[in-house]
């Protein structure tokens, strides 16, 4: 036995040895750098073989170390529309990367609606007078946005450097459609190169997307004290082979929509302590704290019509408080679905276009400072009682605050004295809203949108809904951003 794993051992120290030269699969033809940020290449080769590269005007060199591995991190690079060459070379060996282009690369990550692809699109027939992209697989042909679909079981490096793509055709059609649209938004403002990296798995919990590890950096999950603070769902599962095998490609930020199979598990507080630990520990392996994470409500879906748990028009509503706890953390934002989805009925509605507009307006606001648009829609901020009536105020008013319809807005809710809801009547005010219910003298408490069909009534002038809420959100005060 003894000698078989000497033999072994041998021939793993040989093959490391003798390594050909590789990049990781993340680096190739193709591709879109970030712009304005320091550019980490990183491979294998002979281990002690000497590794130089190449990029516009700079050239560095490197030594593999003992296990053969090496990093070469490039200067920052200004925004190009000009294809490059990245040239890569080891003794007798040459990697020759084309048509590289430089300007603001994002991942994508999450389920089943971040995962849906473009080809679905194509298949929709569109309402009357709607006018929705079906035709987008056809017309799309802008060599300037680029993508990257992960492909758990090949992300080793391999000899042909593919990956990367321009964003049409056959590769265009696998890709998430949230990503694209999100991509073609942002590049159209920006005028620069785009490229999304998408790494989703439809039905996957948040658990697989980070290892054990980021979990118990939290107090929450070393408490242990019943099985809100478990860790289970195969934590580090997705992360090691499509997140990992990313680090530390250069990046902007992160979008992330997923949730559906853990507020399938009736999660609260706990969802909002797993989000945490995924954006920092994420953050952590880009070694950026600041890195933006936007992330993606989960549509209307009607959950109390399930019959293997006890579900109720509640339960969704209770996980969107959970996401929305996540707010507290910085450079975060929640992207509303409140009217993206015509069908609670179906958990994967169509509308991947606006929610990429959507997403790329928060980025176009929030990160690169060149919107005057509200980042998200009005967050509840704060309530004031005055007499019989509640005076709500919000943050991301934006240009301000407004009805659908333009009349009284629908969907609020004040609970009596005794603890039940009645409906409310509701008003905008000095840019705040005003509620009170009829023969409620006591109100305690105030909800909108409080369940998992309400349609959105209160917007910001910006066209982006309120997310729902409830005045009495013991979560927002639970969960600790630090």
């Amino acid at each position: 036995m003894r000698y078989g794993l000497t033999i072994i051992v041998m021939t793993v120290l040989l093959t490391k040895l003798n390594a050909q030269l590789t990049v990781a699969k993340i680096i190739g033809h193709d591709m879109v750098l970030q712009q304005g940020q320091p550019l980490p290449v990183w491979g294998q080769a002979k281990a002690g073989g000497v590794i130089t590269v190449r990029f516009k005007k700079q050239q560095q060199e490197t030594t593999a170390d003992g296990s053969g591995n090496w990093k070469i991190v490039l200067k920052p690079e200004k925004a190009s529309f000009e294809p490059a060459v990245l040239d890569i070379r080891s003794g007798h060996e040459t990697i020759r990367l084309q048509n590289i282009l430089v300007g603001e690369v994002w991942l994508c990550s999450g389920q089943s609606n971040m995962e849906f692809a473009m080809r679905k699109i194509g298949k929709l027939q569109p309402p009357p007078g709607a006018h929705w992209p079906v035709d987008e697989l056809e017309t799309a042909h802008n060599a300037h946005i680029r993508i990257f679909l992960v492909e758990r079981k090949k992300m080793a490096p391999d000899s042909t450097h593919s990956g990367w793509n321009v964003a049409e055709g056959t590769a265009l059609r696998s890709f998430s459609a949230a990503g694209y649209f999100f991509a073609k938004e942002l590049q159209a403002k920006l005028k620069v190169p785009v490229g999304v990296i998408s790494a989703a798995i439809p039905g996957s919990r948040i658990e697989p997307w980070m290892p054990r590890e980021a979990f118990i950096t939290l107090e929450f999950f070393r408490e242990q004290k019943d099985s809100t603070h478990k860790i289970d769902g195969d934590p580090g599962k997705f992360y090691t082979t499509m997140i990992e095998p990313l680090i530390p490609f250069a990046l902007k930020g992160f979008l992330w929509y997923q949730g559906e199979s853990n507020c399938f598990l009736n999660e609260r507080l706990q969802y909002s302590y797993k989000m945490k630990a995924l954006i920092n520990y994420w953050r952590k392996q880009w070694n950026n704290k600041q890195l933006p994470f936007y992330y993606v409500q989960i549509a209307p879906y009607y959950y109390s019509k399930a019959t293997d748990r006890p579900y109720t028009v509640y339960s969704e509503p209770e996980f969107w408080e959970a996401q929305a706890a996540v707010l507290k953390m910085p450079h975060t934002a929640m992207i509303s679905t409140l009217d993206l989805n015509d069908d609670p009925a179906d958990l994967h509605p169509v509308n991947k276009w606006d929610l990429g507009k959507r997403l790329a307006g928060t980025a176009l606001s929030a990160t690169y400072k060149v919107s005057t648009v509200a980042a998200m829609g009005p967050v509840f901020k704060s309530a004031v009682k005055k007499g019989n009536t509640f005076v709500i105020d919000f943050d991301h008013k934006g240009k301000g605050l407004m009805s659908k319809d333009g009349t009284t807005l629908q969907g609020f809710e004040v609970e009596n004295e005794k603890g039940v809801y009645t409906k409310a009547a509701a008003f905008i005010k000095d840019n705040k809203v005003w509620v009170h219910a009829a023969g409620v003298t006591a109100p305690q408490a105030v909800r909108y949108a409080w369940r998992e069909d309400a349609p959105p009534a209160l917007y910001n002038k910006d066209g982006l809904p309120a997310l729902p809420f409830r005045t009495d959100d013991e979560l927002k005060e639970t969960f600790k951003e630090q």
